[in-house]
């Protein structure tokens, strides 16, 4: 596809991979809106970069509808969803509990299927668009203490291979991009911190520089599912 011109939807876009996302966007001649829980963070960073900022907390359908209302009434037309936002909880199954693995299904499963169907709606109607699902290795293979966040994303990653499934004949390409561990605001369950660069693993860029790279590939192909791994973080 070609970003320039296109409208892009950010969620969990003021801060990490989101706001690094946004930021390329943009910088490829894209109009980004990126969302957030922090509505003041979220306004300061969309002044930082260029963005248009919009309050989102993705586990409120009324503000998910209005979200969409806003899209359609300013904007007109939507060509990308970066679906971002998370959280994650680190508990092995002897501490978990029943509300900590519904704060995180809440955001990283139901949430993120609530801002697919309200970009789909748009996308069937327009017979188009793009679907990208930051998902993580994690969604790959489980791990001590993953039981509430891999499972999320194993739950995100079948989301995805059914959304692929049924929207490939209305010509929407939905891309799920597994990270690896990436150092970022994701340091605290609020998403609301920053972390520094490490040297040796990757970057809110790097992923960034994938997500763009998938989308730029011509509309009559796609890439299902792609995996970024620092390659040594040790």
């Amino acid at each position: 596809m070609e970003i320039k011109g296109s409208t892009a939807l950010v969620t969990g876009g003021n801060s990490g991979l989101g706001k690094a996302t946004a930021m390329l966007l943009i910088q490829k001649g894209a109009k980004v809106i990126i969302t957030g829980r922090d509505h003041q963070k979220t306004i300061h960073v969309a002044k930082e970069i260029g963005a248009i900022p919009f309050q989102c907390d993705v586990t409120k359908d009324e503000q998910i509808d209005e979200l969409y209302k806003f899209i359609e009434g300013e904007h007109g037309k939507l060509d990308i969803l970066v679906n971002n936002a998370g959280i994650g909880i680190r508990k092995s199954l002897l501490e978990l509990t029943r509300e900590e693995l519904q704060q995180v299904y809440e955001v990283n499963v139901f949430g993120v299927a609530m801002v697919a169907q309200g970009a789909s709606k748009l996308f069937v109607k327009q017979n188009y668009g793009n679907i990208i699902n930051i998902a993580s290795t994690a969604s790959l293979k489980g791990y001590p203490t993953g039981s509430i966040y891999a499972s999320s994303k194993f739950a995100l990653r079948g989301m995805t291979q059914c959304w692929q499934g049924e929207l490939r004949k209305n010509n929407i390409r939905v891309i799920q991009v597994n990270p690896s561990e990436v150092p970022t605001a994701f340091g605290d369950e609020q998403n609301r911190t920053e972390r520094p660069l490490e040297s040796n693993k990757l970057t809110p860029k790097d992923i960034a520089i994938t997500i763009v790279n998938t989308l730029e590939m011509d509309n009559r192909a796609y890439i299902p599912e792609v995996t970024v791994h620092a390659t040594n973080p040790f």
